[in-house]
């Protein structure tokens, strides 16, 4: 039982997805501190950016509000710093990949030239 365990843990998608948690925290962490100072640069232009004590018609809509405009930030961020070079990366890969067409065999050739004389028939 401990072994069945321990070759689940071992696969390569469970230590995997293990690394992009950890790394995804700490990005995470990163992207917060981000988003306080785009915040605090939103704050110079417009004034306080938080809006948690905004109350129209009684509705508390400003908390909501603020973590929006912070998950548009850290999506936007998200966007700029992983998927843009993801998607480059994965582009330069499969120009790189692409092999050149090969010249046909012999075999090829000959087996043209005989479809071709039994198409005039």
């Amino acid at each position: 039982m401990v072994k069945g365990f321990k070759d689940f843990l071992m696969r390569g998608n469970v230590v995997d997805l293990a690394v992009a948690v950890v790394i995804g925290t700490a990005f995470a962490k990163v992207v917060e501190a981000f988003v306080v100072i785009i915040m605090d640069l939103i704050g110079l232009v417009g004034g306080t950016p938080n809006f948690s004590q905004w109350n129209p018609g009684g509705v508390s809509v400003g908390g909501f509000l603020t973590q929006l405009i912070g998950f548009i930030i850290v999506a936007f961020a998200v966007y700029l710093l992983v998927v843009v070079p993801m998607n480059r990366l994965a582009e330069r890969r499969k120009r790189g990949e692409e092999p050149e067409p090969e010249a046909p065999s012999e075999e090829v050739i000959l087996l043209t030239e005989i479809r071709d004389a039994l198409r005039v028939r």
